[in-house]
């Protein structure tokens, strides 16, 4: 094969890249026009489809990989056979913070600024500020227990 002969198929080749990316722009065919777009500016991208199976010899048929990974991946997540097995302790990332005093909530929601934004729990400050001092404690109260459960929730303990 001779120097022209490769340059003049590349050049077919290039045509035909570039009336497939004229064509996906006429019709709207703005997913593979993008494709097409990209895998032109990589260039050609050698693959390597081969892998060692358990005696190390090398594979190449797609088939015999598949099962090769198939083979692996159920080795690697069935683990049968494993008695020992040690109750772990887990550790956040979470410091454990005491709950807030009374004097504590009643400082924090006479900071709170009216005519903001709620915050993400969707409550806005001014039903917080204005309301009775008894559903104010109520509200304190809600948020206490939230936050003991989920806190119990996460460190796996039922709380009753």
């Amino acid at each position: 094969m001779k120097l022209a002969d490769i340059s003049g198929k590349k050049k077919a080749y290039l045509r035909a890249k570039v009336e497939e990316l004229e064509t996906n722009s006429k019709i709207q065919n703005i997913r593979d026009l993008c494709r097409s777009i990209d895998d032109f500016k990589k260039g050609y991208q050698p693959r390597c489809n081969i892998v060692k199976d358990e005696k190390g010899d090398l594979v190449a048929d797609s088939h015999r990989i598949v099962a090769r990974w198939r083979n692996y991946f159920s080795q690697l997540f069935n683990v049968h056979g494993v008695k020992d097995i040690r109750q772990v302790e887990i550790h956040t990332a979470e410091p454990l913070v005491p709950e807030p005093s009374p004097a504590e909530v009643e400082l924090a929601i006479d900071k709170l600024k009216s005519h903001k934004s709620p915050g993400i729990n969707q409550i806005p400050a001014e039903l917080i500020k204005e309301g009775e001092e008894q559903s104010a404690w109520r509200f304190i109260n809600l948020l206490l227990l939230f936050g003991r459960r989920r806190n119990c929730l996460k460190s796996g303990r039922n709380q009753s």
